[in-house]
């Protein structure tokens, strides 16, 4: 079995973690692929370093080295390539990347046996239409105001009927994997990550009666920058690719046709994060 490592730098940053995996897979009798470009700085590491698009077609599975931001970008190649991906954590929190370093000896193995399960964590598809702006996101999709001086007002649709108003900073549309990123620090509800929903949570909202909504995972949202608006508003995917919409423009959102594989070795490994990372603060 080929396995690829993906390390972060800024992580990782003597790439000693990504030299532990992969002894530990040599270990168990698997390949671990690098790309070429950390060839030098793990000369002698037992793995093999091809060009990236071909590690990526030659892995049989995918280990990301950083954290929960290091498995959100390598999100989209995982789902391109079909390949599933284990996320080690060298962050502060780690609900996606949920294997700590102190677990390699006895995960590793288990990866290299087979002995693991896949969970589908389903992505959000967001669209603004004229523009060409096209994004899947993990974790969320947030859409705020040019200035954060002064409130902008957003109307939510749902299969083309009326839902909501908001006055706020901004909405956030997450999936439920992202339900424990910023949609819970505006008050948004934490999600099972197997549950088939999304969830809207609006940013400092200036009115007594705005929640957090959970819509179905096969609906249609539309958010719609009100026309009134006095500036331009933003929409954001995964805190990275950014559109510009003018007052009375719209976003689209619906979820993605493909979802990513997460491996895993308990199902209830959600929880336990929740648990050890959110409880005990």
């Amino acid at each position: 079995m080929s396995v690829l490592l993906l390390p972060n730098r800024t992580k990782d940053t003597d790439l000693t973690v990504t030299r532990k995996i992969a002894s530990l897979l040599a270990r168990s009798g698997s390949q671990a692929l690098l790309a070429d470009e950390f060839s030098a700085d793990l000369a002698g590491a037992p793995a093999r370093f091809l060009p990236r698009d071909q590690a990526f077609a030659q892995a049989q599975q995918v280990i990301t080295v950083g954290g929960d931001g290091t498995l959100l970008r390598a999100a989209p190649e995982c789902m391109a390539y079909k390949k599933p991906v284990l996320g080690v954590n060298l962050g502060r929190v780690g609900f996606l990347a949920t294997c700590e370093v102190s677990e390699l000896p006895q995960k590793i193995p288990r990866l290299a046996a087979g002995d693991f399960a896949l969970e589908s964590r389903h992505m959000l598809l967001a669209e603004v239409p004229g523009r060409g702006w096209k994004q899947i996101a993990m974790n969320d999709v947030v859409l705020f105001g040019r200035s954060r001086l002064h409130p902008m007002d957003y109307t939510v649709y749902c299969d083309g009927a009326f839902v909501s108003r908001y006055r706020s900073d901004g909405v956030i549309a997450a999936t439920p994997a992202g339900s424990t990123a910023y949609s819970l620090s505006a008050g948004g509800p934490v999600l099972d990550a197997r549950a088939p929903v999304m969830v809207l949570t609006p940013v400092c909202a200036h009115g007594m009666r705005a929640v957090p909504l959970v819509f179905s995972a096969d609906r249609h949202l539309t958010i719609v920058a009100e026309k009134d608006n006095r500036d331009s508003v933003y929409a954001s995917a995964d805190s990275d690719a950014q559109c510009e919409l003018q007052p009375g423009e719209a976003l689209n959102l619906t979820t993605a046709p493909d979802a990513l594989q997460l491996i895993v070795f308990d199902g209830t490994e959600q929880f336990h994060a929740i648990e050890t990372k959110l409880m005990r603060r």
